[in-house]
């Protein structure tokens, strides 16, 4: 079960907390390319939109929701603050794409394209402050204990929706609940108090009739593919939306291990801002397992290697510490034809010297190829 944390403002909270969502925005942008093969936007764009899909696309029914209360000393939010708890209504989140029909888009003030229905699970009025979540050490035993997640989360400040590992998940809603004496608001309707910065409870119920347009990346995936173009957020897009739900049988029938238990995309590792494009984790005959996943939508290249040594060293040193499982490296790439070839052999070469020099279950390799208007992958075994 991922956690994911969504980033509201004193003004959207209130609505988010009326009619049970949770939403992103993508600026004043209409999103072009859903079940399209095309777009007009430019790629930059285009690229940062569909990492925003990635996004909204890991959430499953039953995940977490807690929402991060930005600072705003105007409106007297002097400083941010952490409320919970709720969880994921349904899998995934829908389009409400950006036009003057985008449901509460008046209300909320700004365009909030990708949303998540959601339902109260233990609702606390009071929020945890920043300072007590992110700064407070006093019951820090280890600086891996922190909630990284959140701090790298902090320096980028790009990201409306941001998931946190099970173990961080566990300290920050402790921290809700201790911060409330384990008071829950027995409602089941809400709002925000904005006077108290206070979740209280409702007695008006609002019925959200918005649009849920399903979101499919794959039409454009395929368009880029056969372009020659670059696609790796399509690719973490598409991986992260379908993973685990047997769409794509030859995606799961690879990647997954046993039970599915936590999902994350781009899962910041370290201050210089390095990113794991997914990481998955599993439970297996009372053991835990750790995928963490590096995407190219072009063939590997001997010199991947660096970057997946990179992800073990951080997972030893910040994630084990505290949840221990077992590292599976994985690299999911663009299908090699040429096996014969040196650069494949010293590719094949550094595998298994990675293998060998990591206290790691052997690196799954994984090539994806586009068969029929399908995406097709395979496991090399070498």
């Amino acid at each position: 079960m991922t956690t994911h944390v969504f980033i509201v403002d004193i003004n959207t909270f209130k609505y988010h907390l009326e009619y049970l969502f949770a939403g992103t925005g993508a600026q004043d942008l209409y999103i072009d390319f859903n079940n399209n093969s095309n777009s007009s936007l430019n790629y930059a764009i285009e690229n940062n939109l569909v990492s925003m899909i990635s996004d909204s696309q890991r959430i499953r029914k039953g995940d977490y929701i807690i929402f991060y209360l930005q600072q705003n000393k105007s409106k007297k939010v002097y400083e941010g603050k952490f409320y919970g708890i709720f969880k994921a209504k349904d899998n995934h989140s829908f389009l409400d794409n950006n036009d003057n029909n985008q449901f509460l888009k008046q209300q909320l003030g700004k365009s909030l394209t990708f949303r998540t229905m959601i339902e109260p699970y233990k609702v606390y009025p009071k929020g945890v402050t920043e300072w007590e979540a992110l700064d407070e050490i006093k019951y820090i035993q280890s600086p891996n204990q922190m909630l990284w997640s959140l701090i790298y989360r902090k320096l980028r400040a790009n990201r409306g929706n941001t998931m946190i590992t099970i173990y961080e998940s566990e300290r920050l809603i402790k921290l809700i609940k201790d911060k409330n004496k384990n008071q829950e608001l027995n409602y089941n309707n809400f709002t925000f108090d904005a006077n108290i910065q206070e979740i209280i409870g409702n007695n008006i119920k609002y019925t959200y009739t918005g649009r849920k347009e399903n979101i499919n990346i794959l039409p454009r995936l395929i368009n880029k593919f056969n372009q020659g173009k670059s696609f790796e957020p399509h690719l973490q897009a598409y991986i992260v939306q379908n993973i685990g739900k047997y769409i794509n049988p030859s995606l799961d029938n690879n990647l997954l291990v046993d039970n599915f238990e936590w999902l994350g995309n781009e899962v910041y590792c370290g201050v210089g801002m390095q990113k794991i494009d997914i990481m998955l984790s599993f439970t297996k005959n009372d053991e835990r397992i750790i995928e963490p996943i590096e995407l190219k939508s072009v063939c590997a290249t001997p010199d991947i290697i660096f970057q997946i040594q990179r992800y073990i060293d951080w997972i030893e040193q910040y994630y084990i510490p505290n949840r221990i499982s077992d590292i599976q490296p994985v690299i999911i790439s663009k299908k090699i034809s040429n096996k014969q070839s040196s650069n494949y052999s010293q590719l094949i070469n550094n595998f298994k010297n990675l293998n060998s020099k990591n206290k790691i279950l052997p690196l799954k390799y994984i090539e994806f190829d586009i068969i029929n208007n399908n995406l097709i992958f395979q496991r090399i075994i070498y």
